[in-house]
């Protein structure tokens, strides 16, 4: 009797430390997030499944071109590109993002900007344009969705304060056929 005592114990301790282990990865460490909608197409469909690294900030600061998942304020997750840092100015003009001056190359909108007959991918704006400041503000970003005519970002909700940032994402899990890591090509 006190073996079957002792083993059913012992598969107790197990289960409780795999369940504890599991909370502990998924609260801290790494987290399933779901796609909903079509804001960062083609980079990312409606319903692709990644994986959110949540601990990715803790070492070091968000770059731009990331790829976050971020509180929004409207009590929903969102999941948007890094365009600006803290201390940039960014500007659009032309189909083309210019920060701090200088163009930058977005080529994961490629696909997008040649499909695209009415008119430009992206409206031109400047940063005092639409968060009514000249630079990005210390401890905030400044994030798009690749679809920018179908985009709820920054240019609608303003920039981002670091402590709604939930994490970095880059790595699509699902659907199996189409599992991948986003790069900035």
């Amino acid at each position: 009797m006190t073996k079957k005592k002792n083993e059913l114990w012992e598969w107790t301790k197990a289960l409780l430390i795999a369940v504890i282990l599991a909370a502990v990865i998924r609260y801290f460490l790494f987290a399933p997030i779901v796609v909903d909608g079509l804001s960062m197409m083609p980079t990312l469909k409606d319903q692709d499944r990644m994986i959110v690294n949540k601990f990715s900030y803790n070492i070091g600061e968000p770059k731009r071109f990331d790829i976050i998942v971020f509180h929004a304020p409207e009590q929903k997750d969102y999941i948007k590109r890094v365009i600006g840092l803290p201390g940039d100015t960014i500007e659009y003009k032309d189909d083309t993002l210019y920060v701090n001056g200088k163009a930058y190359k977005e080529p994961y909108l490629d696909k997008y900007k040649k499909e695209v007959q009415d008119g430009p991918l992206t409206d031109p704006f400047t940063l005092e344009e639409k968060i009514g400041r000249k630079t990005v503000p210390k401890g905030e970003l400044f994030v798009m969705g690749d679809n920018r005519r179908f985009s709820k970002d920054s240019r609608h909700i303003g920039t981002i304060s670091y402590d709604k940032i939930i994490g970095k994402t880059s790595f699509v899990y699902w659907p199996l056929n189409d599992a991948h890591i986003v790069t900035v090509k």
